[in-house]
């Protein structure tokens, strides 16, 4: 059987290492905000190209931060709309709404299941204050077209990087640094995956790190002083030392994603299955490889049939979910063809050529 994702497989890479980091980790007797999460955020703010990294407990915390922040720091108000893609995980969403901000939904474009500074340009009125562009599935979201229209029209770009780990522009920009301010998870299956919750904030802006900082942990500048009313979201510090040791094998895991997307973007060859775009850069980290097919539950019963697991990112646009009832009128075609037609396939830095070659194979005879 082909695992969708064998997490147990991935994370045996580094068994020698974890180990050798739990000792230390123990040993330490400083189990909060160590040095191990001081050296994560260092070298993944370096790795990211940002002066600032803040860990925090998980992605949809770092989103709710950097919007907490913004407020605190009177960028925002509550009331405010941010423009949001329509197709995005709900946490982007919830994130929101999670501060008293207003969610405008924005369609995607059919191709790159991002959206498109033209689509968000028409959605701009003076409520809007704030865009969260959103890189799905690994992608970068035409992000030098959608920066100038935020700057342009004087509203702050924040990044949904939670699936976009190592991502870059045309300029050598990685994802992170594209923006005011991004969140990123390190949920387990994601590129760069803890053992268990965590996440982090990247920014430039030496004001909202600072309070990003307090907020996470309890509005205290310094112990027992709390200058803001603040929450417990602060990164796990054996998380962090884990992250730091497989960040070092990033690019690397990275590559051999993009190695295997074009494995399957070149040999597939099946009219019935519409692959996924990609212009063969590394704006592309391919967290996930989303294809379209009609009959879903057909072609992936047919698969798992064969030996293949597969998945489906997201059955359920959140503007169908129940918890968002008030948006449940919207009439976003292209978002709901797409969540009616994805399956993902397996891809991940440990899937043999052999194992890539037998899916190629079985999809083309589907």
């Amino acid at each position: 059987m082909i695992k969708f994702l064998d997490l147990h497989k991935i994370n045996a890479r580094f068994d020698s290492q974890f180990k050798d980091e739990f000792k230390h980790f123990l040993n330490s007797g400083y189990y909060v905000l160590g040095e191990g999460t001081t050296v994560f955020e260092t070298n993944y703010a370096k790795y990211c190209g940002t002066k600032h990294c803040i860990g925090v407990s998980n992605g949809l915390d770092a989103l709710i931060l950097i919007f907490k922040g913004f407020i605190q720091l009177g960028k925002l108000n509550k009331g405010d709309e941010v423009l949001v893609p329509a197709n995005t995980y709900i946490a982007s969403i919830l994130s929101i709404m999670e501060v008293g901000l207003k969610p405008v939904f924005v369609e995607p474009n059919n191709d790159t299941f991002n959206w498109e500074a033209s689509s968000i340009k028409k959605h701009i009125t003076n409520k809007i204050k704030a865009v969260l562009t959103v890189h799905l599935y690994g992608q970068l979201a035409d992000n030098e077209a959608v920066l100038k229209l935020a700057q342009d029209h004087n509203l702050l770009l924040i990044e949904d990087a939670a699936q976009a780990h190592g991502a870059e522009n045309n300029l050598g920009k990685r994802a992170g640094n594209l923006g005011d301010a991004a969140a990123f998870s390190f949920y387990p299956s994601k590129n760069l995956g803890a053992l268990g919750e965590a996440g982090a904030v990247t920014t430039n802006n030496e004001e909202l790190a600072k309070v990003i900082v307090e907020l996470r942990n309890y509005g205290s500048e310094k112990k027992y002083e709390n200058v803001r009313i603040g929450v417990n979201n602060r990164i796990d510090e054996i998380q962090a030392r884990l992250l730091d040791i497989k960040l070092h094998f990033l690019d690397a895991d990275n590559a051999k994603r993009r190695s295997i997307a074009e494995n399957f973007l070149s040999k597939i060859k099946n009219d019935k299955i519409k692959l996924p775009f990609y212009d063969g850069s590394k704006n592309h980290v391919f967290h996930l490889f989303v294809v379209l097919v009609e009959n879903r539950k057909e072609f992936m019963t047919y698969l798992l049939g064969n030996g293949i697991q597969t998945s489906i990112h997201y059955s359920k646009p959140p503007h169908k979910q129940k918890a968002l009832q008030e948006f449940s009128e919207l009439k976003l075609p292209i978002t709901e063809y797409i969540h009616e037609n994805c399956v993902s396939l397996p891809i991940n830095p440990v899937l043999t050529q052999d194992e890539v070659l037998k899916i190629i194979t079985v999809i083309n005879s589907y």
